[in-house]
């Protein structure tokens, strides 16, 4: 094994057949390795709540892996960034809880999410205009700030950008940053494990809460009974909030309109795909990180190809030092080869049912398991009803498959869960509203 980055993604590897996809998810996935010294493994998780959590009911499951996968025990040293800065300045505070991938650079070619490497262009400058004023005076006319757009057109670049700009000038905040889905993971294991009083204290400790991809928490009544209570604890107290989503507060449907109503009263900025001019610009910045130059009929051939995602675009930029490494200097045809290969690559993932079926748990608050079992509380048989309907929508398995998959049911009762489904949808607008978000949450993720 070549480092203990290797032996701890084993570890993990191990923990993952002894547990389900979303507890691994949020309590393995999270912890970065650091060292092995003296039989001891010390690893990092960003926040004192997950800390308590691993400790509490993983580091058996930890230990065990590294036991089988090296032979022997070993000891867990779970440290925070609380452990690392207790005898640091003050300064050091802000960064308590920044995901560590993306607050810095990442490696070759990679850059810092800063004001300085966002490209501004017809698109975005109003977006970044805003980010900048919040940046440069947190909680003042722009609060909350709601940043909207598609997939890929850098609403986390400017969140993050905002994040190290107040880091910079402002250190002795402490900045927040969360994903919406993984806000109602942090809750639905606070609520399971009774800590509900340290998840408030987290959130509601904020000077700058930064929420990434709002619109999953959409159709969910107990995280946004609790993201309003947040909301409304930290708006009060003049601490600075920016969200972004894919669309506006009022195409999320399921979203209460309280929360709406709040979404709405600071500023709404919209990104919308880059101008070809902008795109010229993104590419030719890539090229310059990467080192390399990229011919203008190139550059011109890919910026007329993909022009609705900046990621792609940056993708197609790396296709092409690839090749040069490989002895094949930037040239039309290499672009055709790179634009071909990434849009291959940005294929969806094909959609689990075990993800089907935890989103729409998580919207009717009830367990993933319930689901899939013989209970017919109300809430319970909607819920299986609606994820039985997704399921069809999205995969388009058989009948017979899709009765296997939640208990062995048979097929006239799958047929007959879906044509409720559908009856409901054509009456009741909400009931319809609700299965169209989840549809475009688990698309979209």
């Amino acid at each position: 094994m070549e480092s203990f980055d290797e032996v701890f993604q084993m570890v993990s590897d191990y923990c993952k057949n002894d547990l389900s996809e979303t507890a691994h998810k949020i309590w393995i996935r999270c912890i970065e390795p650091v060292g092995f010294e003296n039989n001891t493994a010390t690893l990092y998780v960003k926040s004192d709540f997950q800390k308590k959590i691993i400790d509490q009911k993983y580091l058996r499951l930890i230990k065990q892996g590294f036991n089988e996968i090296l032979g022997f025990e070993v000891d867990i040293n779970l440290i925070t960034d609380s452990d690392r800065n207790q005898n640091a300045p003050s300064s050091q505070a802000a960064q308590s809880l920044l995901p560590p991938d993306l607050g810095t650079a990442s490696g070759a070619g990679e850059y810092e999410y800063t004001f300085e490497t966002f490209i501004v262009g017809h698109g975005n400058k109003f977006a970044h205009a805003a980010s900048v004023a919040v940046a440069t005076k947190p909680s003042g006319a722009y609060n909350p700030l709601f940043i909207y757009g598609e997939s890929g057109l850098g609403k986390t670049h400017l969140l993050y950008a905002i994040l190290n700009e107040i880091r910079k000038s402002f250190s002795n905040k402490c900045i927040i940053y969360v994903k919406g889905e993984e806000f109602t993971n942090e809750l639905i294991a606070a609520i399971q494990n009774k800590t509900t009083p340290d998840f408030h204290a987290k959130y509601r400790s904020a000077d700058i809460l930064l929420v990434d991809d709002i619109q999953f928490i959409g159709g969910k009544e107990s995280t946004q009974e609790e993201f309003f209570h947040t909301f409304n604890s930290l708006y009060i107290a003049g601490k600075q909030i920016v969200l972004t989503s894919d669309r506006p507060p009022k195409e999320i449907k399921t979203l209460e309109d309280r929360l709406r109503t709040r979404f709405e009263s600071g500023l709404l900025a919209d990104i919308q795909a880059p101008d070809f001019e902008t795109r010229i610009a993104i590419i030719r910045r890539k090229a310059e990180l990467l080192d390399f130059d990229i011919p203008e009929d190139v550059a011109e051939y890919i910026a007329n190809h993909l022009k609705n995602n900046i990621r792609q675009l940056e993708g197609a930029v790396k296709k092409l030092k690839a090749y040069k490494l490989l002895g094949s200097m930037p040239s039309l045809t290499m672009a055709q080869n790179a634009i071909r290969d990434i849009l291959n690559d940005n294929q969806p993932v094909p959609v689990t049912v075990e993800r089907i079926i935890g989103e729409v748990a998580k919207t009717y608050g009830i367990a993933a398991s319930d689901i899939r079992s013989k209970k017919r509380s109300a809430t319970i048989s909607q819920a299986r009803q609606v994820s039985v309907y997704i399921v069809r929508e999205i995969t388009q398995m058989p009948m017979t498959a899709i009765g296997e998959e939640f208990g062995g049911r048979d097929h006239s009762t799958i047929v007959y869960a879906i044509k409720e489904v559908e009856s409901r949808m054509l009456k009741d607008k909400r009931y319809k509203e609700t299965i169209d978000d989840i549809l475009k949450n688990i698309r979209d993720s």
